[in-house]
C-alpha cells in the first residue's frame, strides 16, 4: 500500500470540491481540475493544486479520483483525453461517479489491458456528507485494491466493500431509485394530507416515529422542501439518470422494475417541465404545480 499517495481529482462540482478538500485536509497532496475556473480556485483555497487538464492531473497522481456526471464523461476523460495514458505505472483509478455498472466492468477490463487497475466507489450522503466527510462510500473491486484505497476513501466517509468491480455503481443506482421513489410518494402523501387539513410538520414528525419514515421524511422534506429552499445540491436530472441506470440494469438482468419504471416516467415528466438546473427536491414543487395545491 502506498504511503501518502499523490491524489488526482477530476470533477470539482458540488460534491467533488468538498471531497477534494477533505483529502487535502487529511494531508494528501491533491492535484485537480474542472471545467469551471471557480471550482479550480476553490481547490486551491482548500490547499490543493489546480491544473488545466485531466491528463496533467493523471501524470501527477498515484491515485486518480473521478467525480463526473456519467460513464460517457468518465470514458472520455480516461480514454480520449489521455488521462489513462498519462498515469504512472501502478496507479489506481477510483471512479466515484454514478456510472453505468455494465460499462464500468468493460472499462475496468480495458484499463487492465493497459496495466491500470480501477475500482468504483460511488457515494451517498449529499453535499452535507461531502463537507462533513461522512459519506457512505460503496466500493466495488478486488479486496486488495479496495484495501489499498481505503485510507484515501476514509478521508471522505465510511467505506463499504460491496463486492467485485461495478458492484458499487449497481448498488448506488438501486439506492437512488429507492430514494427517488420514496421522495415522490412522500411528497404525494404530505401534499394530500395538507389538502385535508393536516400540518406537514406534524405529519413528518409523526411519520418519523412510525413505519413510513425514510430519508425523505427525515431529511429532504424538513430541510429543503418545507423551507422552500430546494437546495440539497443534487440535481433532478442526475437523480433521473441514476434511476434510469437502475431500471435499465434490472431489465438487462431479466428483473424488470415495474414500480421503478413508473417512478422514472413521473420523474421524467418533471424533468421536462422544470428547469434543467432544478434540484431534485423540486419534485415536490412540481407536484404542487400539477395539482394546483396551494
Amino acid at each position: 500500500m502506498l504511503e501518502q499517495p499523490r491524489i488526482g481529482f477530476v470533477g470539482l462540482g458540488n460534491m467533488g470540491t468538498p471531497m477534494a478538500g477533505r483529502l487535502a485536509a487529511a494531508g494528501y497532496r491533491v492535484t485537480g481540475t474542472d471545467l469551471s475556473a471557480d471550482n479550480r480556485r476553490a481547490l486551491i483555497d482548500a490547499g490543493g493544486t489546480a491544473v488545466a487538464s485531466a491528463a496533467e492531473v493523471a501524470g501527477a497522481s498515484d491515485v486518480l479520483v473521478l467525480m463526473l456526471p456519467s460513464s460517457d464523461v468518465v470514458e472520455a476523460v480516461l480514454l480520449r483525453e489521455g488521462a489513462a495514458a498519462a498515469l504512472p505505472e501502478g496507479a489506481l483509478v477510483i471512479d466515484m461517479s454514478s456510472s453505468e455498472p455494465l460499462r464500468t466492468r468493460e472499462l475496468a477490463a480495458r484499463l487492465a489491458e493497459r496495466g491500470t487497475e480501477l475500482i468504483d466507489a460511488p457515494v451517498s450522503g449529499g453535499v452535507k456528507g461531502a463537507v462533513a466527510g461522512s459519506l457512505t462510500i460503496m466500493a466495488g473491486g478486488d479486496a486488495e485494491l479496495v484495501e489499498r484505497a481505503r485510507p484515501v476513501l476514509e478521508a471522505m466517509g465510511k467505506v463499504v466493500h460491496t463486492g467485485p468491480v461495478a458492484s458499487g455503481h449497481a448498488l448506488k443506482a438501486f439506492n437512488n431509485l429507492l430514494s427517488a421513489t420514496h421522495l415522490l410518494v412522500t411528497s404525494e402523501a404530505v401534499l394530500a394530507g395538507k389538502e385535508f387539513g393536516l400540518e406537514p410538520a406534524v405529519m413528518l414528525a409523526t411519520i418519523n416515529g412510525s413505519s413510513g419514515r425514510s430519508g425523505s421524511t427525515e431529511n429532504k422534506w424538513p430541510n429543503f422542501i418545507l423551507p422552500e429552499s430546494y437546495d440539497s445540491g443534487f440535481a433532478l436530472q442526475l437523480m433521473l439518470k441514476d434511476m434510469r441506470i437502475a431500471t435499465g440494469l434490472a431489465s438487462a438482468l431479466g428483473m424488470p422494475s415495474r414500480l421503478g419504471e413508473c417512478a422514472v416516467e413521473l420523474w421524467g415528466q418533471a424533468a421536462e417541465e422544470l428547469p434543467r438546473t432544478a434540484d431534485h427536491t423540486e419534485i415536490a414543487r412540481w407536484l404542487v404545480s400539477r395539482t394546483h395545491i396551494g
